[in-house]
């Protein structure tokens, strides 16, 4: 864990636990994605609280989406389609509300260069 001011430490717990809750409610409600959500809250812990990193990676039932993707063994289809898809509604929403030219192509941009990264991911296999 680097060196950050408390409030950064904070906010990525707050993000990170958030994320955590999203995840979980992924699992159950398919308009959420699970894995990206709990990739993020990793990332969140792993800079603000290893012991939290620590007990989301080896959860029984949480652990394996994310261990599959520190693995390489790649993120499922249903996480990437999820992931890409509300990615561009969002961003269709943001380009709708935002009347800024150059900020509609910043997140266009953006949003293509996630997709092909999300993409170029490996597909987990069906379990």
């Amino acid at each position: 864990m680097g060196k950050h001011s408390p409030i950064v430490r904070y906010a990525l717990l707050a993000i990170g636990w958030l994320s955590v809750v999203l995840g979980v409610i992924g699992i159950f409600l398919p308009v959420l994605p699970t894995t990206p959500f709990l990739l993020l809250a990793a990332a969140c812990f792993a800079r603000s609280s290893p012991r939290f990193y620590d007990w989301l990676v080896q959860h029984p039932r949480l652990g394996p989406w994310i261990r599959d993707y520190l693995d390489g063994n790649g993120i499922p289809l249903r996480g990437k389609s999820y992931a890409i898809g509300l990615m561009w509604l969002s961003i269709g929403v943001s380009c709708y509300l935002v009347p800024l030219p150059w900020a509609r192509a910043l997140m266009l941009i953006s949003a293509v260069l996630v997709t092909i990264y999300i993409l170029r991911q490996k597909t987990l296999p069906r379990r």
